[in-house]
């Protein structure tokens, strides 16, 4: 009997090993799981959003794995984003922190914002107005909602507090250097991103992957106690939807 008891205890303790190991495994390699703390990618994403971020998208670097060890430096499979992916990386004076932002600017390319206009290597970025949105406060001002077009073509939507007199509607032009990107909120006004020495450019090595889809999003109108108000405060529209 002793026997018995001591070798089912030792087999849960691989199952949970085994179990351990290939959670360790899949996020990794395939997909990470991230909550949205924030509304600086507001329209896009949403506080209270939770979403996957696939791994694989940019290729490997020590920030892939757990705790980043630092085991190697650059990127193994690596892979450059494309212009328009929102994207999660290591923020690069405190990596312990993950930010989340839409890459603007590729290695090379030249970035600056005037009069709230994006340009891309000295071209405005077209942007049409779709109207007021209620999904942020601008403190004083009505946010508008806009669908901005980058240079390859791909849209998507930003909120703008001001159109040409925020702090940082009339920027330096940024070079972007070789082996980094540039990152933007779509909050542009409200956004801590590649604009502002706190986040500056993004080294492609402290890219973590690429945000894919939401599969959960709560409101915050009901805490977790509140088992009743659950059903309430879940966007049902929102779940397992593309991250564009």
């Amino acid at each position: 009997m002793a026997k018995n008891k001591s070798g089912g205890w030792l087999e849960s303790v691989k199952t949970i090993l085994y179990a351990g190991l290939i959670a360790i495994g899949i996020r990794t390699i395939a997909f990470e799981p991230f909550n949205i703390p924030s509304g600086s990618m507001i329209p896009t994403l949403l506080v209270g959003d939770y979403l996957f971020v696939s791994k694989y998208s940019y290729g490997y670097s020590r920030y892939s794995m757990p705790l980043g060890p630092n085991l190697f430096s650059g990127r193994i499979l690596g892979q450059l984003p494309e212009r328009g992916d929102v994207a999660v990386f290591k923020l690069p004076r405190d990596p312990s922190q993950d930010y989340i932002k839409r890459i603007i600017g590729l290695p090379g390319d030249r970035i600056q914002v005037r009069n709230g206009i994006l340009h891309v290597n000295g071209q405005p970025v077209k942007r049409e107005l779709v109207g007021n949105s209620n999904l942020d406060r601008c403190y004083g001002t009505e946010p508008k909602l806009y669908r901005e077009t980058l240079p390859e073509g791909r849209v998507h939507a930003i909120l703008e507090c001001s159109d040409t007199n925020g702090r940082a509607d009339n920027t330096d032009e940024y070079r972007v250097p070789q082996g980094y990107v540039f990152g933007m909120g779509d909050n542009r006004d409200n956004s801590q991103d590649s604009r502002f020495p706190e986040v500056g450019f993004i080294p492609l090595e402290n890219l973590v992957g690429r945000a894919e889809f939401i599969f959960f999003s709560i409101d915050g109108s009901a805490a977790w106690w509140e088992v009743w108000g659950w059903p309430f405060a879940i966007r049902w529209s929102r779940l397992f939807s593309a991250i564009r």
